[in-house]
Order: C-alpha cells, then sequence, then structure tokens
C-alpha cells in the first residue's frame, strides 16, 4: 500500500474520531452551565469537585500529593488529563514517524501555522492585560486548537472541504498540543523534589531500556506509567507530562518485519482443516485444531499492529466519550450569575476572547501567508486563499487544552484566582463559540458548492 493512502486514511480515521464525539463534548459543557446555574443544583455541583478520592492499598493512598489525599476535581485534571495527554502523546509521534509531520514538505505550513497562532494570541493577551501580575500568569490559556470541536466544524461540510485543509487543520492542532505540553512543562511546574525527579528519571529509563531489548507489552509502559505519574505528582512538574513521555517511550515498531508475520497467517491459513458445519442448528463445530490453528492467526495478527497504534485505538473511546466529557463536565460550568456582562469586555476574559478570536486567525493566516509567498510552503491543494482564511478563524476554537491551562494559571491565588478563573473559562466559552460560528458562516461563503 502506498504509503500516501496510509496517510490519508490515519487522518480520515482521525477526522472521523473526533467529529463523532464533539456532540457528546457539547452536550456535557451546556449541561455544566446548566448546572452551575440552577439555584437548588448548583451547590452540589461546586462541591462535588471537593470530595476526597483515594485509592489505597494498606496505607498508600495512589491519589495523594504531598501526604495529602486528592480532590475529585484534581484526580479529573491530573489524572486523567494525563491519560488525554498519553493519547495526545501517541498521536504526535505517529504522525512525526509516519503521518503529515513526517517529512519537512509535509509538516513545515501547520508547524508554522501553529507558531504563529500561539505567538499572536499570547501578544494580544498581553496587550489587553499590561502590568497586572495575576492576570499575565494566563498569557498561554488562549494558545490551544481544540481539535475535536474544530474538526466538528469542518465536518458540517462534508465532502466540500477539501482533503489538504482537513490534513492541516489535524496537523496544526496536534502541533499545537506538543506547544501547549512544552509550555505546562516549562512555566506551569511547582516546587521541585529532586528525588522524586531523580524516581521519575529511573521510570523513563526502564521504559527506554524496555525499546532496547524489544518489549512490546503494552502492560510494561502502562504499569511504569502509572509510577511515572505519581513520581512527577510529588515531583513539582505538572503530572500530565508523564502521560507524553509515556507516549513518547512507548513502541512504534513490531519486534519482527510485517512479512514474518503475513507469512505465519498464510502458513497457518492454507493448513486449516475442514470445517464440519452443523446444518440443523447452522452451527461450526470447531476441533482442537482448528482451534489452535485460528489462535495462531490472531496471534499473529495481533503482532502486525505496534503497541503504540494497538493503544491509541485503545484509548480512543475512553479519551473522547468519557475523559473529556467528564473534563468539560468539571471545568465548564460557570456561576454566571456571579459575573456581569462587563466582566467579558474587560480584563482576563476580553484578553482570552480576543487572543482565540483574532490572534488565533491573525497568527494562523499571517505566518502561513508569508511563508507561502516566500515559497517555503505550498497552498494546501484545491484551497482558495478565501477557503485557507476561513479554517484559519475555526483555529480559534480553543476550549479543552485553554479551559486547561487556564485552571493551571490561576490555581493557588485565592479569592482573586477563583474570579480571574471564572472571566478566562467565560472568554474561552465565548471566544471558542464566536470562532465557530464566524468559521461556518466563512466556510459557507467560501468553500466550492457541493455537485
Amino acid at each position: 500500500m502506498p504509503a500516501t493512502t496510509i496517510n490519508n486514511y490515519s487522518f480520515i480515521s482521525t477526522f472521523k474520531k473526533y467529529v463523532n464525539s464533539s456532540v457528546v463534548l457539547i452536550f456535557f459543557t451546556v449541561l455544566a452551565l446548566l448546572y452551575a446555574n440552577i439555584p437548588f443544583i448548583k451547590d452540589l455541583y461546586f462541591s462535588i469537585w471537593g470530595h476526597e478520592v483515594s485509592l489505597s492499598i494498606g496505607n498508600f493512598n495512589f491519589f495523594s500529593h504531598n501526604g495529602h489525599a486528592m480532590t475529585l476535581g484534581q484526580v479529573i485534571n491530573d489524572f486523567l488529563m494525563a491519560i488525554f495527554f498519553l493519547s495526545v502523546g501517541l498521536e504526535i509521534k505517529r504522525e512525526i514517524r509516519v503521518g503529515e509531520l513526517s517529512t519537512k514538505e509535509k509538516a513545515l505550513l501547520p508547524i508554522i501555522g501553529a507558531c504563529g497562532g500561539m505567538l499572536v494570541p499570547v501578544l494580544i493577551f498581553w496587550l489587553a492585560c499590561p502590568g497586572d501580575p495575576a492576570m499575565t500568569r494566563g498569557l498561554a490559556i488562549p494558545m490551544a486548537t481544540d481539535i475535536a470541536f474544530s474538526l466538528g466544524v469542518l465536518s458540517v461540510f462534508s465532502k466540500r472541504v477539501p482533503v489538504g485543509l482537513k490534513v492541516f487543520l489535524a496537523a496544526l492542532a496536534v502541533a499545537d498540543d506538543l506547544g501547549g505540553i512544552i509550555v505546562i512543562a516549562l512555566f506551569y511546574s511547582s516546587h521541585i523534589d529532586v528525588l522524586y525527579i531523580i524516581l521519575s528519571a529511573v521510570c523513563v529509563l526502564a521504559m527506554v531500556l524496555g525499546n532496547i531489548f524489544k518489549c512490546r507489552a503494552k502492560s510494561f509502559y502502562v504499569i511504569i506509567g502509572l509510577v511515572l505519574w505519581y513520581m512527577m505528582l510529588n515531583s513539582g512538574i505538572h503530572a500530565t507530562i508523564a502521560g507524553v513521555i509515556t507516549a513518547f517511550c512507548i513502541p512504534a515498531t513490531l519486534k519482527k518485519g510485517t512479512g514474518h508475520y503475513l507469512e505465519r497467517i498464510r502458513q497457518n491459513v492454507n493448513k486449516f482443516p475442514v470445517i464440519d458445519i452443523d446444518e440443523q442448528h447452522n452451527t461450526i463445530v470447531l476441533t482442537n485444531d482448528q482451534i489452535h490453528t485460528l489462535k495462531s492467526i490472531e496471534s499473529a495478527a495481533d503482532k502486525m499492529i505496534s503497541p503504540l497504534q494497538d493503544l491509541e485505538d485503545n484509548l480512543h473511546g475512553l479519551i473522547n466519550y468519557f475523559v473529556i466529557p467528564l473534563f468539560a463536565f468539571a471545568n465548564a460550568g460557570i456561576d454566571l450569575s456571579q459575573m456581569s456582562v462587563g466582566s467579558l469586555f474587560s480584563g482576563v476574559g476580553l484578553a482570552v476572547m480576543l487572543g482565540l478570536v483574532l490572534g488565533k486567525f491573525l497568527g494562523v493566516f499571517s505566518f502561513s501567508w508569508l511563508a507561502i509567498k516566500l515559497n517555503i510552503v505550498q497552498l494546501p491543494a484545491n484551497t482558495t486563499w478565501k477557503a485557507f482564511a476561513s479554517v484559519c478563524v475555526v483555529c480559534g476554537i480553543g476550549f479543552t487544552v485553554s479551559m486547561f491551562i487556564a485552571d493551571l494559571s490561576y490555581a493557588g491565588l485565592g479569592a482573586e484566582g477563583a474570579a480571574l478563573l471564572s472571566q478566562a473559562k467565560l472568554g474561552v466559552l465565548v471566544g471558542s463559540v464566536v470562532s465557530a460560528i464566524l468559521g461556518v458562516i466563512l466556510l459557507g461563503k467560501t468553500l466550492p458548492k457541493e455537485s
């Protein structure tokens, strides 16, 4: 099968995977907003995230940080989001090795666009909140593009969207996620504990050695990844980074070449005994030899899938239909009765909204336009400048990672931090909705009409 076919299939399957889950994500976001504003429910809604969670073996609690049990909200934001970033890391590694980030020609346009889409929103946020140290802790909030929502917008137009535009947006969102991961690792780590850093390094070394000695058991990497998460949680480096590190350590290659396993499958198929069929009950009665042969075929087929792709496939349902909806339900709830319309048009709310709606578009489009005009890269095939600009507007849908960074930015600041966090979340919601609506309108006008 040609490499281009594999890569196109990769992005088509990614496209279908995310757009199906975007409806679930919208539902839980709306549900969170409703619960946070219904008088007889909102107290329960906000209090439930503060309940302590325990996963104990004897006196040891896995969900503990510096000797204190974690709350349900912390488990969602620190543990479940580490699983989300594990999935993101697997996708990034796959695209770097064999996908749309695997060569300079493929990767340059989305990477250049992503750089602009990260730098310009930060600049706009800073201009909107000059000289306020507390507010500027949220500089990175409008950097992200939510892959589920953004691809969901493109799905509205089905086959009218050129494949090149879908590939560009998906690859840009992946590059954005990588940028977000780097920002979290560098700027959102707390007090560093050297002992736990050393223990974290030992975990990483164990996974590297597993690669060297051709260990392809997913359970080996998952178990060590869980230990790594606990060590990093207590090290001061944000625990979600453990998910990314684990993903980068999971093998993307097979123990032996695909030809070896294909030959095993062919040999077993050729020697497969004749099956006796019970015509009366329409059932197949297998002998022990037949069962053994089928299991040999199954084993060889399983080994043709790399641990990276196998785990990525196993995780996608958990991530898209449990982790992200639960994260949205826990974090999107904003008590609007405590806010005025003016809070959206001043301070952090305005900075985040402008960063997403204006900053993402200007950054992605201007950096891409300059690179194309300088003949560094080319405009995606079968795409007009107007359609390309419309997709750049869609990049302003931030949501998941933006919400996550907002929570990291204003945690530990007391009442002021809580107020800033509510403003930031409102800015993320409004900015993402405005970008989505503008994107739908502009794409409807600029995409070719369906024949």
